[in-house]
């Protein structure tokens, strides 16, 4: 995928390739190995500048685990040195390749394609890397007329990106014509004085094409027609990825799914197969590897094979009453009742136990609803009431409706929303954040806005930053509290509340409880 990109990014990836297995088998013969999902690189980075406090408070926090090298079978360094000796020996071989025949047309488009002419032109790509060397090669041939943004770009460069490219800029100015991005801009930003978007690499997941032609596509846009080039993978590299079909496959399905008319990626037919979901919601099926994240559709897709393989369990599921309750053996959750809510099109799910309520994402929630055909019902338990007026409260603390008003003194849950959004906004110093960590903070900032966060989280957050602020804290730091109290599971939005209108009665839909026995 990195070698789809470019061939700038593919090497610089494999580069960290090796320094990340240099680094761990070093560590490894230290007698220490740090297993961490999102964190290995920063672990490595810390044990550079022998920061063991850091690294200790990752471990503390779970977001690391630290092992003795001795619990590691014999073979595991022999892997971790062929594996090395591999990449040192396609490095050797990609060092010897200087042709890069997919900037070649991507220039040569740039330069002959009549409707790109003297235009102003937004260029998207996943890679950091891949953006800079993008910005490297088209500044020689459009001197001075391109601007590069990525995750490390300052509040002045993301000025120019409004100046330039945002129809509603209050003194707009033309000193560029071409922006080449990473996803950072994908979302947030109106960048529709320009109505061409061009992808240097597609994606996996659609929904960021449909973001990143939003950017131009308006309902104030000057322009009758938007433009979207997309440059597909050569036949060798997409015989390796199948990156082509697994794109098109996935739009498809969504037009299919959502009624969604813009073809994105192709002027074909919308094909209106059914297995498309199954294609969808299996990365497996593209790259030989299991997907990390649960997608919604594939919940959707399942509620449409009921629908169409028995629907007289269907039409039972729909005429269910509501605040219906139901009752099973799940020893890890004994004593524990889920509630699912809804409010208007605004849906949530709580979780009490006799200590606490607390809230859960859709996919949490869906996955302990989850059951075979055979599970057996168990006797409801004389706590249940109880436990429901907790989730009650939690459910009713969450949607209350008040306007976020930012001169309102005094102290209550929107002060600390209005509180917690000031501190937000005032870290506007994002030089030392990746691309990731830039898009979780705007993330984190629109669901503040929008009310989509749970008041007791912002409670808990905000109590920390300003004890940290009163240290003087640094950017990192501030990121650190955040990501500890609002886990990404809270910023997900699925189909039902991504657009939720909240106006309506609040709703007990139904409830989980969960026994020992």
């Amino acid at each position: 995928k990195r070698l789809e990109s470019s061939f700038y990014a593919f090497n610089k990836s494999i580069d960290r390739f090796i320094i990340s297995y240099e680094k761990f088998i070093k560590e490894f013969d230290k007698g220490n190995v740090y297993v961490s999902k999102k964190y290995s690189n920063k672990i490595f980075e810390l044990i550079d500048n022998d920061d063991d406090q850091a690294i200790q408070r990752f471990i503390e926090e779970d977001k690391v685990k630290k092992y003795d090298a001795k619990e590691f079978n014999k073979v595991f360094k022999d892997d971790l040195i062929q594996d090395l000796n591999v990449l040192k020996e396609v490095k050797k071989i990609w060092s010897k390749v200087k042709r890069d025949p997919k900037i070649i047309k991507f220039i040569d488009v740039l330069k002959t394609d009549p409707i790109l002419k003297n235009k102003k032109i937004i260029i998207f790509t996943e890679s950091k890397e891949t953006a800079e060397y993008l910005e490297s090669k088209i500044q020689v041939h459009f001197p001075n007329q391109v601007l590069l943004y990525t995750g490390q770009s300052s509040s002045k460069v993301r000025e120019k990106v409004t100046d330039n490219f945002d129809a509603k800029a209050r003194l707009p100015k033309d000193d560029f014509l071409i922006l080449v991005s990473t996803e950072v801009l994908s979302e947030g930003v109106n960048l529709h004085r320009s109505n061409i978007v061009i992808n240097y690499d597609i994606p996996w997941n659609p929904t960021r094409l449909m973001q990143r032609v939003g950017r131009i596509n308006r309902v104030d846009t000057k322009f009758d027609i938007i433009y979207s080039y997309n440059f597909f993978p050569t036949i060798q590299s997409n015989d390796q990825i199948k990156l082509t079909e697994a794109a098109v496959a996935k739009i498809a399905a969504f037009i299919s799914l959502l009624g969604n008319d813009a073809r994105l990626l192709t002027d074909g037919e919308v094909i209106e197969s059914h297995e498309l979901f199954n294609r969808l919601t299996s990365k497996k099926t593209i790259t030989g590897e299991d997907e990390d994240e649960t997608s919604i559709l594939e919940y959707i897709s399942e509620i449409k094979n009921i629908r169409d393989k028995n629907p007289d369990l269907f039409a039972k599921v729909k005429r269910l009453p509501k605040k219906a309750r139901s009752s099973r053996c799940n020893s890890k959750l004994s004593g524990s009742l889920l509630t699912y809510f809804r409010k208007g099109k605004l849906q949530k799910f709580f979780l009490a136990n006799t200590k606490e309520s607390i809230e859960l994402d859709f996919f949490t929630a869906a996955e302990l609803l989850r059951a075979e055909i055979e599970t057996k019902l168990t006797k409801l338990s004389k706590g249940y009431y109880s436990l429901l007026d907790m989730n009650k409260k939690s459910f009713e603390f969450s949607t209350i409706e008040e306007p976020i008003n930012e001169n309102k003194k005094g102290k209550g849950g929107r002060d600390s929303t209005t509180q917690f959004l000031k501190n937000l906004r005032a870290m506007n110093d994002y030089r030392q954040y990746t691309e990731d960590q830039e898009l979780y903070l705007r993330k984190v900032i629109k669901q503040t806005e929008e009310g989509g966060l749970p008041k007791q989280t912002i409670k808990i957050a905000l109590k920390e930053l300003k004890s940290e602020i009163n240290n003087g804290i640094k950017p990192l730091k501030f990121l650190a509290v955040l990501q500890k109290n609002i886990p990404d599971e809270l910023l997900k939005e699925h189909i039902a509340e991504s657009s939720a209108s909240t106006s309506g009665p609040r709703e007990v839909i139904l409830s989980e409880f969960f026994t020992g026995e």
